[in-house]
């Protein structure tokens, strides 16, 4: 080796060949990385927890959650964790805590299902009790941090799009809360936090997402999102454990769990 190489002073040269190739995601992604760091959750209050939304405001962004929810991993994902932890032919007592508009409520009494529907938003529970009024569904204001029911008063007790709202104090008391109230078991549908599920909210939102107030808490929801290992930790914490889960690459994602 030549002194100079030996000595640190020279730095060689090395060249590789390369080959043209057509445009890639990997230089996007990773300046999506760079602007949008995920490996922590971000803390920011979305527009629906303000305070500061006018009625129409929040009925708009209700209905697109509404629309969201018909895509995979919504509705259809929650009815089949909740029958995953019910005996076949059984129709169960559900409690729907963060129930928005009613949309889920409405597609469990739709199966024979007895539904409560709870929420601690003025507006959302004014919009949840008119439109689930005429099906006979009981709507109720209730903190899933401390839930006025007692103790089995439920087969199941099902939140969506509700967990990534709270610290991870709040999550581990609502899920232990949730698994008091349900006899059989808690059902968590949420996203999940990551780059490709971020992307895939901001695209689901901008070509579903009518109201800005969905356009915005979208990217905020995903930011504020827990991945599935924090969500496993926390229902740990909270005594219970993954009974069963949706497909784990997707951007939201059903947990089913149980103590």
């Amino acid at each position: 080796m030549p002194a100079a190489l030996r000595s640190g002073r020279v730095t060689p040269k090395m060249h590789f060949r390369t080959r043209p190739r057509p445009d890639v995601p990997g230089p996007m992604l990773s300046a999506v990385r760079r602007r949008l760091p995920l490996g922590a959750r971000t803390d920011s209050v979305e527009l629906l927890d303000s305070g500061r939304l006018s009625p129409p405001e929040v009925e708009a962004n209700l209905d697109d959650l509404a629309r969201l929810n018909r895509l995979p991993g919504g509705t259809a994902a929650s009815i089949a964790a909740v029958r995953r932890l019910m005996a076949p032919g059984n129709a169960p007592r559900i409690l729907d805590v963060g129930t928005g508009r009613g949309d889920m409520p409405l597609a469990f009494a739709a199966r024979g299902w007895e539904v409560v529907a709870a929420d601690t938003n003025p507006g959302v529970l004014a919009i949840a009790r008119r439109e689930l009024g005429p099906a006979s569904i009981e709507v109720v204001e209730a903190d899933v941090r401390d839930l006025p029911f007692a103790d089995g008063a439920f087969d199941v007790a099902h939140a969506s799009l509700l967990v990534h709202h709270l610290d991870p104090a709040g999550v581990v008391a609502g899920l232990r809360e949730l698994g008091r109230v349900a006899s059989r078991g808690v059902v968590i549908n949420d996203l999940r936090r990551g780059l490709l599920p971020l992307l895939a909210t901001a695209v689901s939102v901008a070509v579903i997402g009518r109201s800005r107030v969905t356009r915005s808490d979208g990217l905020a929801s995903a930011r504020r999102a827990y991945t599935l290992e924090e969500l496993d930790r926390m229902l740990a914490a909270a005594g219970l454990a993954t009974r069963w889960r949706s497909a784990g690459w997707m951007p939201r994602v059903v947990t089913a769990a149980a103590s």
